[in-house]
């Protein structure tokens, strides 16, 4: 990563040290899960963003959020499956095996939040109210999903058919 010219890189981080300290399938679940996230958050924020800028009703919002989710989460997988020398053709099921679980669990979880959240859909895009459910959201659909990566990882499924692409 890089912030304003400064060079950070996650295993000099706490969040890293942590994950460093965890066994390795953890530590895999964890790595797949912060690459799912980034897929989802920049879908669910683009999505949402689009949909409150227009005024849409909160279905429509939250359909449009999960396409994009899904959409910048597969092509996120696909990158890299690309360089490899795979074909576009062949790199589609394999994102597709690697990521929708995990994409779909963190979908519901974080759609489910901020609409339980009385009045986040209706606050607006310069409300604390939004940016504050949408980033819980995320958070909580982060820690619900790391247990689901471990489990379809441990069973040679989820992002385990992407990991010799890397």
């Amino acid at each position: 990563m890089c912030w304003s010219g400064l060079q950070v890189k996650l295993h000099d981080t706490p969040i890293g040290y942590m994950v460093s300290a965890m066994n390795p399938q953890w530590r895999t679940a964890v790595s797949a899960t912060l690459h799912c996230l980034t897929g989802c958050a920049i879908g669910e924020v683009l999505g949402m963003v689009i949909g409150t800028a227009l005024g849409w009703s909160t279905v429509p919002i939250v359909i449009l959020s999960v396409a994009l989710a899904f959409l910048f989460g597969y092509s996120l997988t696909i990158r890299p499956v690309l360089r490899a020398g795979v074909s576009f053709r062949a790199a589609i099921p394999i994102a597709l095996a690697a990521d929708t679980l995990s994409i779909a669990v963190m979908e519901i979880v974080d759609n489910a939040f901020i609409v339980a959240i009385p009045g986040a859909m209706d606050a607006g895009l310069t409300s604390l109210l939004f940016w504050g459910s949408l980033a819980a959201s995320l958070v909580i659909a982060f820690v619900v999903t790391v247990p689901v990566n471990k489990w379809t990882i441990g069973r040679g499924r989820g992002h385990a058919v992407v990991h010799k692409y890397h």
